[in-house]
């Protein structure tokens, strides 16, 4: 079983994360924090609060964190994520508020508190709360097991030609992160650009006739439509969930071993990760990229996940 903390700003694709995170058994959620990114600190924070009641998982704290870029100003995602962050559904009410305990806090000690080497952090929004515990608490980065991130692309952008909207946003935080010598896998959009939610999925999640399933079709519903008038998809890349994936199956996602910083300052590249697959790596090398999805296995996992709720 992994221990996890899912660094998140749902977000349709990161509530299909949290619904996959807690419904598994190979995953266990030790907390969400929450970050500024596909919309405002509050709103993500209450959508992640209201995901948990549909997921049934109530014992999940949800400790907010940074509001805004270390440098950067704001910038959030509406037209994939609309208004709420959510749309496309009713969010029902949470069952309990947020923690009063800062993110970055929450972070710093559990790790500090648990067994080195045991804690997997899975950020799958900008990363700005990741990097500012690393700054502050230099000594977590010693005793995480790893960072498993949705973020980046080697050869996709979308929120510029290079660069995805959680790296630019932040840079800078992406550079900490990217920069500490962690284990770090980049699951970028030239892997969850994979994990399409096509027709069949959608109706295999639907056929499952609960109250979970018609919340991830609902939310399934928005998302294709906002990526077909914004991106020029058919059906909608589904990205959070595959990092969940990976931890759960490795099989289900291949990676490679290459080095990967971050532009900081390229006048058309700012945010870009730059993978570098010359190699062979370097034996010092701590990152890797996700290249290949097994799309079927993927979509398996999540159905499954989602028809467990109903089993709470």
């Amino acid at each position: 079983m992994r221990d996890i903390i899912l660094d998140c700003d749902p977000g349709h694709d990161d509530a299909v994360a949290i619904i996959l995170a807690g419904g598994n058994p190979a995953i266990n959620l030790l907390g969400v924090t929450t970050v500024g990114g596909n919309q405002t600190l509050p709103k993500v924070t209450r959508n992640a609060l209201a995901t948990l009641r549909v997921a049934r998982l109530d014992d999940v704290a949800v400790y907010p964190g940074c509001d805004r870029p270390l440098v950067r100003s704001v910038e959030v995602a509406e037209d994939i994520h609309g208004d709420s962050g959510l749309d496309g559904v009713e969010l029902p009410e949470p069952t309990h508020g947020p923690e009063d305990t800062h993110a970055v806090d929450f972070i710093i000690d559990t790790v500090m508190n648990s067994e080195p080497g045991t804690i997997t952090l899975v950020p799958t929004g900008p990363l700005t709360n990741i990097a500012m515990a690393a700054r502050k608490e230099p000594r977590i980065v010693e005793r995480v097991r790893e960072v498993v991130l949705m973020g980046g692309g080697y050869h996709e952008g979308n929120w510029s030609a290079v660069a995805e909207f959680n790296i630019k946003v932040d840079p800078e935080a992406a550079h900490i992160v990217f920069n500490e010598p962690w284990p770090v896998t980049m699951v970028g959009l030239d892997l969850t650009h994979q994990a399409l939610c096509t027709p069949e999925v959608e109706e295999k999640i639907k056929a499952l006739g609960t109250e979970a399933s018609e919340f991830v079709v609902g939310l399934m519903g928005f998302f294709r439509k906002a990526y077909q008038a914004n991106q020029d998809f058919v059906d909608p890349p589904v990205h959070d969930p595959c990092t969940i994936a990976y931890l759960i199956d490795p099989s289900v996602v291949s990676t490679r071993k290459v080095p990967v910083d971050v532009e900081l300052s390229g006048a058309l590249t700012t945010g870009m990760t730059v993978a570098d697959f010359r190699g062979p790596a370097p034996e010092d090398c701590h990152t890797q990229v996700a290249v290949k999805l097994d799309h079927g296995r993927f979509w398996e996992l999540v159905t499954e996940a989602i028809a467990v709720i109903e089993t709470r």
